[in-house]
Formats: structure tokens, sequence, C-alpha cells
């Protein structure tokens, strides 16, 4: 008697094992969606944390140095005006400026063979093909979530459990031309 109860209430059981099942693989699908673009934001929000601060770094070592140069250029402008007015005391006054400016230009590149500002530079070029690159691997990840979730929410028998659950279609994460270009960081050279 079991025997025949258990037979005719087994292929229920299994119905709703299997509905258990795909509800199950549609929930995982639409967490990994979210998961996925969870990643993405957290290289977003460092991207946003990091690279102003970066280009500030830069900024600031850039316009030290650009000053050395520009004092450097101001007091040869200096000798010139003194040279063509015949003024022998600007004359000396500028070239004492400039013989001080070449020195703290030798002085800074005896201190940093390569200058500060370009391995700042290169770091933070690095920093940002690194960030960018991640970026650009979470969007593959997010796009192949999306894909998978998509199609499995429009296959047979998954669409009436997707459309009675409510699981919905994703948007896959696209970028602006502008976006996918190289990112100029404003200011450095102002």
């Amino acid at each position: 008697m079991w025997v025949i109860e258990f037979l005719t209430y087994a292929p229920l059981g299994l119905v709703l094992i299997y509905c258990v099942l795909i509800y199950n693989g549609l929930v995982r699908l639409k967490n990994n969606v979210a998961k996925s673009f969870a990643n993405i934001e957290v290289l977003l929000k460092q991207r946003h944390a990091e690279l102003p601060r970066l280009a500030e770094i830069c900024k600031g070592i850039m316009t030290h140095e650009r000053n050395l140069f520009a004092s450097l250029a101001k007091a040869r402008e200096r000798v010139d005006l003194a040279q063509e007015e015949k003024d022998v005391k600007a004359l000396g006054r500028a070239e004492t400026e400039i013989r001080q400016a070449v020195h703290q230009v030798f002085l800074r590149a005896e201190a940093y063979p390569e200058l500060k500002a370009n391995e700042n530079m290169l770091a933070l070029q690095e920093r940002i093909i690194a960030l960018e690159d991640a970026i650009a691997d979470r969007r593959e990840l997010f796009n192949e979530s999306v894909q998978l979730n998509n199609t499995r929410i429009g296959q047979l028998p998954d669409v009436f459990f997707a459309r009675l659950f409510d699981f919905g279609a994703f948007e896959y994460l696209k970028f602006e031309d502008e976006a996918i270009e190289p990112i100029a960081i404003a200011g450095i050279y102002d």
C-alpha cells in the first residue's frame, strides 16, 4: 500500500524538487549579476578616490619643477634685457639668478637621477592602466553574467518561473565612446 502512495506522490515530489532547482538557479544567476556589478562599483570608487590624489601628487611635483624652469627662463630673459640695455648691475643680478637656477636644476638632477615627476607620471599612468584593465575585466564578467541570466530566463521551462517570480532581464554595461578612450587628467599641465 505504501508503495502505491509513494508512486502516486513521487512524481509530484520530483516536480517540486525540479521547480526548487530552477528557482534556486535563477536566484544564483541574479545574485551573480549583482555581485559582478558590485565589483565594478568598487573599482570605479577606487578610481574616483585614487586618481585625483595621484594627480595632485604629480601636479605638485611638476609645479615645483615648472617653477624651477620658469625661474630659469625668467632669469635668461633678464640677462637678455640687461645685455640689450647694457646694464651691468642688472646683468650681474640676472646672471646670479641664472646660476642659482642652474644650480638648483643640477641639485635636483643629482638628488633624483630620474626626476620624481617622471616617476610619478609613470606610476599614475600605470595605475590608470591597471584600474582601466580591471574595470574592463569586471565589465566583461558582468556582461557574461547578464548574458547567462538573460538567456536562462528566456528558455523553457525557466521562462515560466522567471515571469512568475519576477526575475527580469538585465542591461549590458556599455561605455560611451568617450569613456573607452584613455583618461585625460585635467589640471596636471595647467
